[in-house]
């Protein structure tokens, strides 16, 4: 039986070997909806009674997402009934909006105990599995840079000095103030700790050793590598980042450039050059703020706290700091370009991984500190 050649919405139907064949023409579309709609229920009417049906759109003439959605829901609403229902089209556009408006049954989601210890556990074997797939990635990622690094010292044309420069520019010169700033108040508060505590054993003067031993070694390398974590880190993560949303990482392999070198290589050059210099700024800001709060809340002068503070400071406690420095450094570099190649094509990836990158970065930070720590207390250096 021919099918009627028109605008309105058509459905003829016929008998194939016991299998309902419903050949479709017109426009089924948003402006037709009334007569879409009493098709539709006709269909799934006799689609009801047949169990088998196949609904053939060759002859549509105009097929919108309502006529799309409709169509679908007729399918799957006798499909859930136990029929089968075949949907066909010699257009591949056809195929294409179908399998965009696909209907799916959304279940309520029903709420469960509020506390099960099998809750827990699930959630913790999770984290342990996400921890597991980030080493493993951090690994590979991290030999991809050590190739990259081969290569540019290999070949010494392929570095970008210029890149390297820049980022020092922005890592160290621009983050000094910052740094400085912070180290300074962490210095006073510090020593104004330690004076209000030791003056009760009438040992005030000992705040020098306990101030000196413990910006030199710890805080003013660990405060400068969280403000860069967070600071240069996150800016690191954002520019690699956008560069992947943009498609521009994508264009450096097209043109024969890999990202790594031309990306990443010199920014992790650039934090291991720039945080042992912000790192020595560090000390210099947070011994000033200690002498200063020494001198105006302990009675300690700026000649005697520098004299004391000389017979107590070694070489040792100035070089331990200075030695984490590049290698809390390259890890800040690492985790930073690693997250921000992960970003995918979304501004809602790129503050998720932008989030991660700072996370993880401090929290490795901390870890490679603490390692430091027992290493160099098992070396009694």
């Amino acid at each position: 039986m021919a099918v009627p050649d028109t605008a309105e919405p058509q459905a003829v139907f016929r008998d194939d070997s016991g299998t309902l064949a419903v050949a479709l023409a017109g426009s089924w579309s948003a402006d037709r909806a009334p007569r879409v709609e009493s098709l539709a229920a006709e269909i799934g009417e006799r689609v009801a009674k047949a169990n088998r049906a196949r609904l053939d759109l060759s002859s549509v003439e105009r097929l919108d997402t309502l006529g799309a959605y409709v169509l679908n829901r007729v399918k799957h609403e006798r499909e859930s009934g136990g029929a089968s229902v075949e949907i066909v089209s010699r257009r591949p556009e056809h195929g294409v909006l179908l399998s965009e408006v696909t209907v799916h049954d959304r279940k309520a989601d029903h709420a469960g105990p509020p506390f099960r210890v099998v809750d827990v556990l699930v959630r913790i074997g999770a984290a342990v599995i996400r921890f597991g797939r980030d080493m493993v990635a951090g690994s590979m990622f991290l030999g991809e840079v050590v190739v990259g690094s081969a290569s540019v010292v290999v070949g010494p044309r392929k570095f970008r000095g210029p890149s390297m420069v820049n980022q020092i520019e922005l890592i160290a010169f621009n983050g000094a103030p910052i740094i400085m700033l912070i180290s300074f108040l962490v210095g006073c508060i510090v020593a104004q700790q330690g004076i209000f505590q030791l003056q009760q054993f009438g040992a005030t003067a000992f705040v020098v050793n306990l101030t000196g031993i413990l910006i030199l070694r710890e805080l003013a390398v660990l405060l400068t590598s969280i403000m860069i974590a967070g600071r240069s880190g996150s800016a690191i993560t954002a520019e690699i980042g956008s560069m992947k949303m943009r498609e521009e990482i994508d264009a450096l392999r097209v043109m024969g450039l890999d990202p790594i070198e031309v990306l990443v290589v010199p920014r992790i050059l650039a934090l291991i050059v720039s945080l042992p210099i912000l790192t020595f700024i560090s000390a210099m800001s947070g011994l000033t703020g200690a002498a200063l709060v020494s001198w105006l809340y302990g009675g300690i002068g700026i000649d005697t706290f520098l004299a004391r503070l000389q017979s107590v400071i070694t070489w040792k406690h100035f070089a331990v700091g200075l030695v984490k420095a590049p290698f809390m450094a390259f890890v800040i570099g690492l985790i930073a370009s690693m997250e921000g190649l992960a970003v995918k094509g979304s501004a809602e990836s790129l503050g998720r991984q932008v989030t991660a990158s700072v996370v993880k970065a401090i929290f490795m930070v901390i870890v490679v500190d603490a390692l430091f720590a027992m290493f160099f207390s098992s070396i009694a250096f």
